[in-house]
């Protein structure tokens, strides 16, 4: 495999972020890369700072791989540089490659498409609060964890980010799709019937753009567990009793706990007033992300909601 050769540029942030991460205790540097370069000899060049590579691109990670150097593969087509960073902390942080509390230097491509040009240290601290690979991992357990991410930062962006400057709220409820059906009733005429499955898959960029479109809809998106969209517009018809959640959560996060109750599915509520969105396993809040202006902030949520019966 032909390897890329760094710039004298990019020879010079990566001496800068060598002294950066000396100087701050860094527990790695996390390059973000556009390019399949020769990572072995980027790793001796940082000494003994553990390098990360991050990339959408399949070269980059196959070349990673055969380096022997900490990878993380992203999403194809990531939608900002931001969004890319904090996609590959989250997974850098569930592979239990960094931890929550850990600082890191992150060298990627900001205004060149390909070649590192910028240079930013990171208290992931301030960014991705109490967020721990054991948080991810438990709730896997109904849902694959590369399903819940994929609906999770949907979720993010459209808390963060609404529709046409316009808050936008949402509801999606993942795995178990045919029992969420099942309890479950049209609302309006689904947009998504009658598409094959690779045109409703959320791995696709244009079905994420085409979920954010249609969020302002009435009723839940139900997604399967393997990421495809059965069912958008659909209003939850599980009963909520015995469920006890924080006051001024409305209809769409008691919708959110009671589905998650009766049929073991995860449900995603996104507030359309604060753009908060909230997790719901077993008729509970387990996590809440708190959408901020250059980062989301991740909490563990034990108190925010109970079942009476627990």
């Amino acid at each position: 495999m032909a390897r890329a050769q760094l710039t004298p540029h990019s020879e010079g942030l990566l001496e800068a972020a060598r002294a950066l991460a000396d100087s701050s205790q860094a527990a790695a540097i996390v390059l973000l890369a556009e390019r399949a370069y020769n990572f072995t000899e980027i790793q001796a060049r940082v000494g003994t700072t553990r390098i990360i590579v991050a990339s959408d691109k399949g070269d980059v990670i196959e070349a990673a791989e055969k380096d022997d150097v900490n990878h993380v593969p992203l999403l194809e087509e990531p939608e900002t540089r931001q969004m890319q960073l904090v996609s590959a902390l989250l997974e850098a942080i569930a592979d239990e490659m960094l931890k929550s509390g850990d600082t890191v230097v992150a060298l990627y491509a900001a205004y060149d498409r390909e070649e590192i040009d910028s240079i930013s240290i990171l208290a992931l601290a301030e960014h991705l609060t109490k967020l721990t690979s054991r948080d991810l991992q438990r709730l896997e357990t109904t849902v694959p964890l590369e399903t819940l991410r994929l609906v999770v930062n949907l979720a993010v962006d459209i808390g963060k980010e609404g529709r046409e400057g316009k808050a936008v709220g949402a509801l999606f409820v993942v795995g178990n799709h045919r029992k969420v059906l099942a309890q479950s009733h049209e609302q309006i005429h689904d947009p998504f019937k009658g598409y094959p499955r690779k045109e409703r898959s959320l791995r696709q960029a244009r079905v994420r753009e085409s979920v954010k479109e249609l969020a302002q809809i009435d009723g839940a998106f139900v997604i399967s567990a393997d990421g495809i969209v059965e069912a958008a517009g659909r209003i939850l018809d599980a009963p909520a009793e015995g469920l006890t959640l924080s006051k001024g959560l409305g209809a769409r996060h008691w919708a959110a706990a009671a589905i998650s109750k009766t049929t073991s599915a995860i449900a995603i509520a996104v507030s359309e007033s604060t753009g908060t969105v909230r997790i719901f396993k077993d008729g509970m809040v387990v996590l809440r992300i708190e959408p901020i202006e250059r980062a989301m902030k991740w909490s563990d949520q034990e108190q925010e909601g109970e079942s009476a019966a627990g």
